[in-house]
Order: structure tokens, then sequence, then C-alpha cells
């Protein structure tokens, strides 16, 4: 498999894993496509004997995986974070669109940059929840066989490290980079819409907030086009 690792700026985010089994075979799989580090939210078991057995020549990310209290903490540096589910009519409620695999990955695999991509899966036995899902700028689902169609969190993270590494992230020619809007510039524009929805009669804000959010996340607007929007809304 020489040459086969996904760009350096994912991160694979675990939510409440509760088997151990799971957890070595979601950090070979993650070694498997470059992937450097792991991010457990509190997990319902230990990183014990049955995940390093399973883990393989992975153990180093079980050994060095970051423990994190809550999803807000594990994906605060993350541009975009893209959710998984099983269940495709629970993504779209989330989210109002639930994008296949590859759909999505094509549009993953157009971003360049030091963005930092974090990619959430879990829980072993329940998935996420509509809210869980509703914060992501993108949700994922695998299309399956319809009479059993939930694949266990870590075949479905190697299936989806696959097709992003299959896109290829080779660098676009110099003059074809649009420069990326700083972090902070994004995050203004969101407080100025917030602010400007704030004083609109709209009966679900928070809606029209998670909405507008994940269409600037997943178009991934140049600087200028941020300083355009917030010069709008201004």
């Amino acid at each position: 498999m020489k040459g086969c690792a996904v760009a350096k700026n994912y991160k694979v985010i675990i939510v409440q894993p509760r088997y151990q089994i799971n957890l070595g075979y979601i950090a070979r799989v993650s070694k498997n496509f470059g992937i450097g580090r792991l991010f457990l939210v509190n997990p319902r078991t230990q990183i014990g004997k049955r995940a390093i057995m399973f883990s393989k020549h992975a153990r180093d990310l079980l050994d060095n995986a970051v423990i994190c209290k809550d999803i807000s903490s594990a994906i605060s540096d993350c541009d975009i974070v893209v959710g998984t589910t099983g269940i495709l009519h629970k993504g779209a409620q989330a989210s109002g669109r639930a994008y296949s695999a590859d759909e999505a990955v094509i549009r993953l695999s157009k971003l360049r940059g030091s963005k930092t991509i974090g990619i959430l899966i879990g829980r072993d036995d329940t998935g996420l929840t509509k809210d869980e899902l509703g914060r992501c700028g993108m949700v994922v689902h695998i299309p399956t066989n319809p009479d059993y169609p939930v694949l266990n969190i870590s075949h479905a993270l190697g299936i989806l490290l696959y097709l992003l590494n299959s896109n290829g992230f080779k660098p676009l020619p110099k003059e074809f980079h649009a420069r990326r809007a700083p972090r902070k510039e994004t995050e203004h524009l969101f407080s100025l819409f917030d602010s400007l929805t704030e004083n609109k009669r709209i009966r679900n804000k928070k809606t029209v907030r998670r909405v507008f959010r994940r269409l600037i996340f997943t178009s991934q607007p140049s600087e200028q086009e941020i300083h355009a929007l917030i010069t709008a809304l201004k």
C-alpha cells in the first residue's frame, strides 16, 4: 500500500466507544491511512489488552489517544466536522441533507491548505444523535444493503478513509490557490449572521443558523469572499 496516506489535516474522533475490539480496529485502520492521532469522547471502556491486541501495529495510536470530556472540546480546532450515520433519514433530518460517501469525498478532496477536518464516528451501539449530527458541517452515509444498513463503526471509517485516499490529495499548482479566510474571520461572519437573525421574526433561528454555517463550511469560501459577505451583513 505504498503511498497510501490520507491528508495530515484529518483527525478521527470516536464518541463514547463501548467495545475494546472496535478501538483496536479503529486504531489499525486509522494507521493504515496515515491518521496520526485518535480522539476519544467520554469512552465507556478502557484501552485494555483486547484493544491493544486488535490494533496490531497501531498500538501507538491507542497509547497516545486524547481523551476529551465532550464533543465541543474534541472539535474545537476543526474547520469542518464530518459526521457519519448508518441511518439515512436520521442524517437527513439532522442536517437537511446527507451526502453519500462518494459525493462527500469528492467535496472534501477539494479542500486544500491547513484546514483541519474532523471525522466524527460512534457510538458502537446507537451511533450519533440527531443533535450531534446537526453540529456537523457535513453528514455522510455509506449506502449498504437496506435489509441490514448499519455498518460497524470501524468498517465505516475504513471505507471512508479508503475513498478519501483513492480520490487523492495532490496539491494544486500555486497559481490556482485561493487564500483561505482565517478562522477568526469566519467566526466573525457567523457572529454577524447570528446578530442579524436575532432581530428577525424567524420561527427556528437555530436551524437557520446551522444551515448557514453548513453552507459556508461545505463551499469553503476564500478570504476575499468572506470579506464580501461580512461587508454585506454589516
